[in-house]
């Protein structure tokens, strides 16, 4: 029986280049998705999975983030003074989401740096990483299929989403062999092919399950691109001693880090908010 997956990995040290100058003081991954940060919906992805523990990975810049998930007694003073319970329930269920642990990165660029940098609090755990700029809205949860496919196979599992033929120069496209619907193993990845060369529709997006000897991997694993330490090429290395495998996952995919995606989010989730759905809707009729 496959140990259960309770921590998970969230790197947001990014400087958040693409939305300059909005990102010079405020992290990325706090902009606003109608009336929540991002990470607050990515955080409450985990927490509807199962994960306890949300390791998040910051820089010196990062500070709102933090305070983000931490109880605010003036915030709460004055929210009860106001009367007006309703805020106060919410601000306060943000702190208790989870246990949440940050640490600085240290090391090179890239995106498996942060996970180097939390080994030690993982220990001999399967854990689960995810970007702070990658969303998927849908049940059951992204992580959760994750989870249901490593409880099955008891190995590494990689996010598979279905793109069509633009998205294939411009995500990691997997090969793969099904094992059974929607569950494959992993062959390889092509970075960016193109429609000509791409071994399947099915892209690689963040949202992983790893075992630790993916730490051994990535202290192995040379400098890629850029002079940064990649995760996949970790994870590449590692296929070659034990299976991979991929969950095309169910959910609508949003690249929150870019501009457009943060604007179909946004959208897209207005038109879900309980509050605004129905004047918004009357809105976007209205223009267009």
């Amino acid at each position: 029986m496959s140990q259960a997956i309770k921590k998970a990995i969230i790197p947001v040290a990014g400087f958040g280049t693409r939305f300059l100058p909005a990102t010079k003081a405020q992290p990325k991954e706090m902009l606003p998705l109608v009336d929540k940060p991002i990470l607050q919906y990515i955080v409450e992805e985990a927490v509807a999975s199962g994960i306890e523990d949300i390791i998040i990975v910051t820089n010196f810049n990062k500070r709102a983030a933090e305070d983000h998930f931490d109880r605010m007694p003036d915030l709460e003073t004055w929210l009860t003074k106001q009367g007006n319970l309703e805020a106060l329930e919410q601000v306060k269920k943000i702190a208790e989401l989870a246990n949440f642990i940050y640490i600085r990165q240290k090391g090179p660029y890239g995106n498996g740096t942060p996970v180097l940098c939390a080994k030690h609090l993982i220990g001999n755990e399967p854990f689960a990483v995810i970007w702070g700029d990658d969303l998927v809205v849908g049940e059951p949860p992204r992580l959760k299929q994750l989870m249901e496919v490593y409880e099955k196979y008891n190995g590494p599992v990689v996010t598979g989403y279905e793109v069509d033929e633009a998205g294939t120069s411009h995500y990691g496209m997997l090969k793969t062999k099904e094992l059974e619907p929607d569950i494959f193993e992993v062959e390889g990845i092509v970075e960016k092919p193109g429609p000509q060369k791409a071994p399947s529709r099915l892209a690689s997006l963040g949202g992983y399950i790893l075992t630790p000897d993916i730490f051994k991997a990535l202290e192995q694993t040379k400098l890629g691109q850029g002079n940064e330490l990649w995760l996949v090429d970790a994870i590449e290395s590692l296929r070659a001693q034990q299976p991979i495998y991929a969950k095309k996952i169910s959910g609508q995919y949003y690249d929150v880090g870019s501009k457009l995606g943060w604007l179909k989010a946004n959208v897209d989730l207005a038109l879900r908010h309980p509050e605004l759905k129905n004047d918004f809707r009357q809105y976007l009729k209205s223009i267009i």
